[in-house]
């Protein structure tokens, strides 16, 4: 049976553990520059929710994300940051139950991610669970 529960401080080992298996699994294992004691700070956070899904007492995967608000519309809506599940446990519905757990605490407001066009079995699974997905480019600009 997998539990799924929100991540304490004290999580922040498996927390970066998580994160690190989903850059190696792509291919970005150097992009992780953030530290335990960054995740510990990060965790305690009200506007962070990072939820941990467990089987037998190991973490299997993960959902993380950020409480955001739309300055068009004035609604606040979920930033999905992250949904991994490893990769022994994929297709055994663990991923569908991080996306249950998130909507459930969305209570009706939108969930809004990316999801990058080359994993085409992300964005299956995204489809299949109800998801619209929407074409947009994505800018990143880090001034030094």
């Amino acid at each position: 049976m997998t539990a799924i529960r929100r991540a304490t401080p004290d999580d922040a080992r498996t927390v970066h553990d998580l994160i690190r298996a989903l850059a190696e699994h792509q291919d970005q294992p150097s992009a992780i520059t953030v530290s335990v004691d960054d995740l510990k700070r990060m965790l305690a956070r009200p506007e962070i929710t990072y939820l941990i899904a467990e089987r037998d007492g190991l973490a299997i995967g993960y959902v993380s994300w950020l409480q955001r608000i739309r300055f068009w519309s004035g609604e606040n809506y979920l930033a999905l940051d992250d949904l991994y599940v490893t990769g022994a446990e994929r297709g055994r519905g663990v991923g569908e139950q991080l996306m249950r757990a998130i909507a459930e605490a969305a209570d009706g407001r939108l969930i809004r991610w990316e999801v990058a066009e080359a994993n085409v079995t992300a964005q299956r699974f995204y489809e299949r669970i109800g998801a619209t997905l929407i074409s947009k480019k994505i800018g990143r600009w880090q001034p030094r």
